[in-house]
C-alpha cells in the first residue's frame, strides 16, 4: 500500500466508525489509532461534526479514520448531525458498528447493518464496553468483544479492519496502463488568475507521479508555450494531457496523430465511470431556459474571478446550448438527495472524493434517471474535440459511433 507519504487522502482505505451515542465510538477509535483522535467524554453527543484523520494504520497502511456522531441523536440539530453522519457512508469502504454490549444490539444497529449489506459494504461489531458484562461474548462471524477502555480485542479489531481492506479501495492506475516505459509525455498546466500560487494542483501531481512511476519522462509547459515546446522534442509524444479549460487551444497545437486527453477526463475513468459520464454529455444539446443544473466539486477551494466552475463553465453551456439554465452550485462533501428537479449535473474529476463517493454520486443520479457529465467530458464536447480526447479509451470513444 506503500507509506504515508504516498497516499493522498483520496486514496486512502476509508473506515468509518458508527452506532448509537454513548457506544463509546470515539474511545474506541482512540484505542484503535493509539492516539487521542476525538474527544470523549460521559456525555452523550460528545462529537458533533464527523472527525476525519489521515494517518498510518498498522498492519493496514495509510487510511482515514472517520469518527461519526451518534445516529440516535435528538431534536433539529441532531438531525443534522444524524445526515452528516449518513454521508459518510457514502465515502467509506470499510464500516466498523461500535455497539455497547451491555445494551446489545438495538434496531437502529439491526437498520445500519442492513444499509451496509445494501451498499455491499465490508463491515465489523465491535461489542465495546464488554469489561462490563459478567462474561464477555465470544467472537463470531464478524462480531468481536471489545473493550477501549482495557484494550481487550483491540488488535483483533485491527487485523479484522485489516482482513476486510484486502482487495478494497481503487486499484485502478490513473494514466500508467496507458503507457509503456521509455514513452514521453506532455502536460499542458495553464498559469492563469485562478490557479494557486506557487504549486501545482492535485491532479497535475497525481499524474505526474504516476507518469514517473511508469518510467516514463514528462515535459510540461503552459498551453501558450505548447506549440514551441512540440516543436523541441526529438520524439514524439505517446500522450499529451492539458487542463480541461485549454482545451480548445490545446487541440489546435496538437497533432492528429498525438492521442489528447485531459486530467479531468483521466479521473472520470480513475475515480468513476467514464463511458456513463459520456453518455450524459448528450443532454448538454437540449438543455432548455430555466432547465436546473448542479455544477458539483469535490474540493472546497475559494473561488475567483475567472473559477471554472462558476464562471467559465456556465458561460460555455449557454454559448453551446443557446440555453439560460439555473445553476446549484455544490463543493465538497456537499450533493442534493433529492435530484428530481434537475436535467444535469456536471461533475468535476473528484480529485478529492473516493472511488466510492464518487460512484455514489453517479449511482444517485441514474436512480433518479439525471445525466451526470465531468468537467474535461462537457468542456471537450462543447469543444468538438470530444472524439480526439476520448482516442486513448476505446470503450467510451465507441460510444460516439
Amino acid at each position: 500500500m506503500g507509506n504515508l507519504n504516498q497516499a493522498p487522502s483520496a486514496d486512502r482505505i476509508h473506515i468509518g466508525f458508527f452506532g448509537l451515542r454513548n457506544a463509546g465510538k470515539s474511545f474506541l477509535v482512540n484505542a484503535v489509532t493509539g492516539q487521542s483522535l476525538s474527544v470523549v467524554s460521559d456525555v452523550a453527543g460528545t462529537t458533533t461534526d464527523p472527525v476525519k484523520k489521515a494517518m498510518e494504520l498498522l498492519p493496514l497502511g495509510p487510511v482515514v479514520i472517520i469518527d461519526t456522531p451518534g445516529l440516535d441523536d435528538e431534536g433539529a440539530l441532531g438531525e443534522m448531525r444524524v445526515q452528516k453522519a449518513r454521508e459518510v457512508l457514502a465515502t467509506v469502504h470499510i464500516a466498523v458498528l461500535v455497539v455497547d454490549a451491555t445494551r446489545g444490539m438495538s434496531e437502529l444497529d439491526n437498520t445500519l447493518v442492513a444499509l451496509f449489506e445494501e451498499r455491499k459494504l465490508p463491515y465489523v461489531i465491535a461489542l465495546n464496553k464488554c469489561d462490563l458484562l459478567p462474561a464477555p461474548p465470544a467472537a463470531k462471524d464478524n462480531r468481536l468483544p471489545v473493550s477501549a477502555a482495557t484494550g481487550t480485542g483491540i488488535f483483533e479489531l485491527k487485523e479484522a479492519i485489516a482482513a476486510f481492506a484486502k482487495g478494497t479501495g481503487n486499484s485502478r492506475r490513473l494514466v500508467a496502463d496507458l503507457l509503456s516505459p521509455d514513452d514521453l509525455v506532455v502536460l499542458v498546466i495553464p498559469v492563469d488568475e485562478s490557479a494557486p500560487k506557487g504549486r501545482l494542483i492535485l491532479p497535475q501531481q497525481n499524474t505526474i507521479r504516476d507518469v514517473l512511476d511508469s518510467h516514463c519522462t514528462v515535459v510540461a509547459c503552459q498551453d501558450t508555450e505548447l506549440k514551441k515546446t512540440l516543436s523541441m522534442l526529438a520524439v514524439k509524444p505517446a500522450l499529451v494531457i492539458t487542463d480541461s479549460q485549454a482545451f480548445g487551444r490545446v487541440a489546435r497545437d496538437v497533432p492528429a496523430d498525438v492521442p489528447l486527453t485531459s486530467f479531468s477526463i483521466l479521473f472520470a475513468r480513475y475515480k468513476g465511470d467514464l463511458p456513463s459520464l459520456v453518455r450524459g454529455a448528450a443532454a448538454l444539446s437540449s438543455l432548455r431556459d430555466g432547465d436546473r443544473v448542479i455544477i458539483a466539486e469535490g474540493c472546497t477551494h475559494h473561488r475567483q474571478c475567472g473559477d471554472i466552475g462558476t464562471v467559465k463553465i456556465p458561460r460555455w453551456v449557454e454559448e453551446f446550448s443557446g440555453a439560460k439554465p439555473v445553476y446549484t452550485f455544490t463543493s465538497g462533501g456537499e450533493f442534493p438527495h433529492d435530484l428530481s428537479d434537475y436535467k444535469l449535473i456536471i461533475h468535476c474529476g473528484g480529485c478529492m472524493l473516493t472511488e466510492k463517493e464518487m460512484t455514489h454520486r453517479m449511482a444517485i443520479a441514474t436512480e433518479a434517471g439525471v445525466p451526470m457529465v465531468n468537467y474535461g467530458v462537457a468542456i471537450a464536447h462543447i469543444h468538438g474535440i470530444l472524439k480526439k480526447s476520448l482516442a486513448p479509451f476505446p470503450d467510451a470513444l465507441a460510444l460516439l459511433s
